[in-house]
């Protein structure tokens, strides 16, 4: 799979209730409206605890975080998405981490890098994350909003790795594209399977490290093909690895990242064993 840098990414259409933070005023609005969103999913979820999700009523969360009806439908299109008020901004968040990825970095590792963001929304508010997990387990009709949320980082992360294809490099027969597709599943599986292991043994251990081993997975597993021919023609590779008798001899430019040189070196010890 080829990929070329500095690429142009294709045209994005942000939700249309995605926050504008262009400006000061614009960023302490986005700020005062996910605080508005978080007290209406406290509220929410205290009443699905207490009185069950199908006998609690739109008016009930209203009345509990002290607003009016219409203030909640401002905010919330039905009472199953008041439960996730957070997914918005860190779609946002995670765009805006493609959008800055140096030109020099893996497509696969940024949209790893990407992902992290939803994690750390997560791992923000442990005791919340455990609740909201049980709760949605219980609830098909929470489940499937779970399910829509989870399919626009997909989506994004998609539209990403094949905004970095090079269509004219690709000849017949070749699935490029389809690599490229199934590479960001895997690192959204990869995220939710790491995630819902964190959630049900009670938001305990260090969810960074599990996901950081997931991802050495994927990238073992598709790595070799997505990032190939990002550099410039005619760079140095970040990292390649050459061995002459006994000794392991490792070449890596200097603005490669830390971690690709290192998983260049486990990669070729591993090999040599």
């Amino acid at each position: 799979m080829q990929y070329r840098p500095h690429m142009s990414q294709p045209a994005r259409t942000q939700p249309s209730d995605a926050p504008d933070t262009s400006t000061p005023g614009a960023r302490r609005a986005a700020a005062q409206r996910l605080k508005m969103r978080r007290e209406l999913s406290a509220a929410a979820m205290e009443l699905f605890a207490t009185k069950g999700y199908e006998a609690t009523t739109v008016d009930e969360i209203a009345a509990a975080a002290g607003v009016a009806r219409r203030t909640f439908f401002r905010h919330f299109r039905s009472k199953e998405e008041a439960i996730f008020p957070d997914h918005d901004d860190t779609l946002v968040r995670a765009e805006a981490v493609l959008d800055a990825a140096p030109p020099h970095e893996n497509p696969l590792d940024t949209v790893c890098r990407g992902i992290k963001e939803v994690m750390r929304m997560y791992a923000a508010s442990p005791a919340v994350s455990v609740a909201r997990y049980r709760l949605t387990r219980e609830v098909p009709t929470l489940r499937e909003a779970e399910i829509a949320s989870v399919a626009r980082y997909e989506r994004l992360f998609t539209r990403y790795l094949l905004g970095h294809f090079d269509e004219g490099a690709h000849r017949e027969g070749d699935d490029d594209p389809l690599l490229a597709e199934v590479a960001a599943s895997a690192v959204v599986t990869a995220h939710n399977h790491v995630l819902r292991r964190w959630l049900r043994a009670g938001a305990q251990g260090d969810v960074e490290s599990q996901l950081d081993h997931a991802f050495e997975i994927v990238r073992e597993t598709f790595g070799a093909g997505i990032g190939a021919g990002r550099a410039l023609t005619g760079e140095q590779p970040p990292a390649a690895v050459s061995r002459e008798g006994e000794v392991l001899v490792a070449v890596a430019r200097t603005d490669a990242p830390l971690d690709e040189v290192m998983r260049t070196i486990r990669k070729a010890i591993k090999d040599r064993r």
